[in-house]
């Protein structure tokens, strides 16, 4: 049973992976998690950087690496609960002159959120590494602000200011491009064609598997309690397996549930690998995206990140 001595607050949106444990089906040995609700797991993203807020918290993978270079006193575990392709991030408006993502140097495009923002940063590096885009030529305008406060962005990123809407901005033809955004409307389309079957190529043929989120442990308590790190390691594992279980029987109830069926399908494997062997070759591919891209200052070595 878990120990209602020891209690874990604990900020992690419900999803497949975690199913099991925030049914109480599977917990860590020696801990309670108490499970933190929020409307916005964004907010609580801040919150964490921030703060401090959680015992253990879901992050997006970009901003803890940004965070950790900023002292942040919390440590990622190597759980990458979310995964997802990002070359269909990239929109632009079909009414301009651009046809081809080299066209986007030298123009303006949106950027949801802030800059650091690890949709942002894939979207980035695949446009840089796979279409040669010169990303120091873009103006990339940001809807809102950085989680982490002390970074300070290159010079060709900027606000788009207050009250204005990246959506209604790329249908009014004021901007080319967005990265993040959702936009339905018959004049934007995905700037990379067949943006899945790109998505899936680049799975099959070089393993260019993005990961968004991780779960992360303040420092305080990895110092309080030595066994909590293997503990919820453990316990996220073991509900990561029996969500896999489930696609592997067919068990498909949404759009996330499709994708990790369709990379099961493509790799023959566990959709959603954890600990740092399997996942070392993408993770430092998105610290080099992140160097590139100005978001790191300095070369990092992914076994100093995680526990």
């Amino acid at each position: 049973m878990p120990d209602s001595r020891r209690v874990l607050t604990t900020l992690t949106r419900s999803q497949g992976a975690n199913q099991a444990l925030k049914e109480g089906l599977v917990f860590p040995a020696g801990f309670q998690l108490q499970f933190q609700e929020l409307p916005s797991l964004v907010k609580g993203f801040r919150r964490m950087v921030r703060h401090l807020e959680f015992d253990v918290s879901e992050m997006a993978l970009t901003t803890y690496l940004t965070a950790r270079e900023h002292g942040v006193a919390f440590t990622a575990l190597p759980i990458f609960l979310v995964r997802g392709f990002h070359h269909g991030a990239i929109l632009y408006n079909r009414h301009s002159t651009i046809r081809h993502p080299k066209d986007l140097e030298g123009r303006r495009v949106g950027v949801n959120r802030g800059y650091t923002v690890t949709t942002g940063v894939w979207a980035r590096g695949i446009l840089a590494s796979e279409y040669d885009v010169d990303l120091d030529r873009v103006t990339w305008l940001l809807s809102g602000d950085e989680h982490v406060e002390s970074y300070v962005p290159p010079p060709n990123v900027v606000s788009v200011g207050p009250g204005a809407d990246l959506a209604d901005m790329l249908i009014a033809g004021e901007i080319d491009a967005v990265i993040g955004v959702d936009v339905d409307h018959p004049d934007v389309a995905p700037l990379i064609p067949d943006p899945r079957g790109a998505a899936i190529s680049a799975l099959r043929d070089r393993a260019f598997y993005p990961i968004n989120h991780v779960i992360v442990l303040k420092d305080e308590v990895l110092q309080r309690y030595p066994d909590a790190a293997a503990a919820v390691y453990t316990a996220f594992s073991e509900a990561k397996e029996r969500y896999v279980a489930q696609l592997a029987s067919g068990q498909v109830a949404n759009s996330a549930d499709r994708m990790y069926a369709e990379v099961m399908k493509t790799t023959g494997a566990d959709p959603l690998p954890y600990g740092v062997e399997l996942n070392r070759p993408i993770i430092e591919q998105l610290v080099k995206f992140a160097l590139g891209q100005h978001i790191l200052t300095r070369q990092i070595k992914v076994d100093d990140v995680f526990v």
